[in-house]
């Protein structure tokens, strides 16, 4: 394992005094200055739009999408290694992008591969964790439990308690966060075979990329399904610092807690459903179209189920976005996906119909700031297409992609010194003598 753990290791290990330096150099030079201003309804609107974190690995412009170190999705794949010529990226050359902000080679990306099956073992308590839990209990409960019960091998933790110097802290958090990459989708898919197929686990197939090992181990063989899987591990891997699973893993690792604490917590965020939750949503509601209107509906029958739904004060799930003005780059290379392996399928072309239908819908209502669709909108219906039906346990699957951006970003967070993370509160009185203030 050693010539492979020291490949990637090594290739970090060059690149954080330079980086460390930079960063050094930028407080030194302007520490001062002024990144914009903070207004009260940033403040009452959970920070929205405020720039307060620091965060490598990817960044999100509102008008083009998600950039992963500078690289636009379509760029991604067009540059990153496939399995084969033409084919979708491989995750692993994702996450050398996201730690390095290198383009790997394929021989790079395969004894990462290499590397990540051999830290795939999960101990025996972890299994028996999840057991304790009613097989009932929603798929993201098993899967933080099962995180957590991973965290009694923590390297960092041990680290510290031995008194690790701080220079040294972002070693331990490769290992622990390597380690996390290579067992989560271990612990989700004996979830998903604990809770779906009646316990009937299915050994891991060391020949096969981490995205394509994933499929098979959740019991999906087609080749096309590896393909979506390999697609799907990219795409929902980082989203720029500030979502909430991002966010909520950069401030409790801010406080030293380890990555397996860090990212635990990062997954009952994502179990919330105004964020990963949300993928589950959209599947359900695409499904209540059909059955309600069949499958050849109208457009002029969607429109009328698309007003129901938002009169009965709910929302169409799927669409719309915090930060995005436009849309969702990740809906986009999904839909390609689909055109190309599932044209005919008709919850897909139901989908391309509520395309043409939601967002003029939402514009004329007009209190949406961006009627169009994210990511979410795509992803179910796709894994549907494949035989994953189980619309409940679609987070986990983006619990399993995020975190590759999460402990990327982690173990530069160490490697880089970033301290605890500590904005400050103020009250609504404090708010009011302020603006009072001020407009006098």
């Amino acid at each position: 394992m050693g010539i492979f753990r020291n490949n990637l290791r090594a290739e970090l290990k060059e690149l954080i005094p330079e980086q460390q330096e930079r960063l050094k150099k930028l407080k030194t030079d302007y520490g001062k200055a002024q990144l914009g201003n903070t207004t009260v309804d940033m403040v009452i609107g959970g920070m929205r739009g405020m720039i307060g974190l620091l965060w490598e690995t990817s960044l999100l412009d509102p008008e083009e999408g998600i950039r992963f170190r500078g690289l636009s999705i379509p760029e991604c794949q067009k540059v990153l290694p496939a399995a084969s010529p033409g084919g979708e990226p491989l995750p692993e050359g994702l996450l050398w992008l996201l730690l390095t902000g290198k383009v790997p080679s394929k021989t790079q990306v395969d004894s990462l591969s290499d590397e990540l099956h051999s830290r795939s073992f999960v101990p025996d308590h972890v299994y028996k964790a999840i057991d304790s839990l009613p097989v009932s209990a929603h798929p993201m409960t098993q899967f933080t439990t099962g995180v957590m019960a991973l965290q009694v091998q923590s390297e960092f933790q041990k680290a510290y308690e031995n008194g690790i110097s701080k220079a040294k802290f972002w070693e331990p958090t490769y290992e622990d966060s390597l380690n996390l990459i290579a067992q989560v989708p271990v612990v989700a898919s004996y979830i998903y075979r604990r809770v779906y197929k009646k316990g009937d686990v299915i050994p891991a197939d060391k020949s096969l990329d981490y995205g394509a090992n994933f499929s098979h181990i959740l019991g999906f063989d087609d080749p096309k399904m590896k393909e979506l899987m390999r697609l799907y591990v990219t795409i929902h891997s980082d989203h720029e610092g500030g979502n909430v699973s991002a966010h909520t893993a950069h401030l409790v690792a801010s406080a030293l807690s380890d990555p397996y604490l860090s990212f635990g917590a990062a997954l009952n965020g994502l179990a919330g459903p105004l964020h990963g939750l949300a993928n589950q949503e959209v599947l359900l509601w695409i499904k209540s179209v059909v059955e309600e209107c069949g499958e050849n509906i109208t457009t002029e029958q969607l429109k009328d189920y698309v007003w129901k739904t938002l009169k009965s004060g709910k929302v169409v799930p799927g669409y719309g976005h915090g930060v995005l003005r436009k849309t969702d780059p990740r809906y986009t290379c999904q839909r390609e996906f689909a055109l190309k392996h599932l044209p005919d399928d008709p919850l897909f072309q139901l989908v391309s119909k509520l395309y043409e239908v939601v967002p003029p819908i939402l514009t004329e209502l007009g209190k949406v700031k961006n009627p169009w669709p994210n990511v979410d909108a795509h992803s179910g219906v796709l894994l549907n297409h494949f035989g994953l039906t189980e619309a409940r346990y679609f987070t986990v699957l983006f619990g399993v992609s995020r975190s590759l951006g999460i402990c990327s970003q982690l173990i530069w967070d160490r490697a880089l010194g970033l301290p605890l993370e500590r904005p400050k509160s103020v009250t609504m009185e404090w708010l009011e003598n302020y603006c009072r203030k001020a407009s006098v």
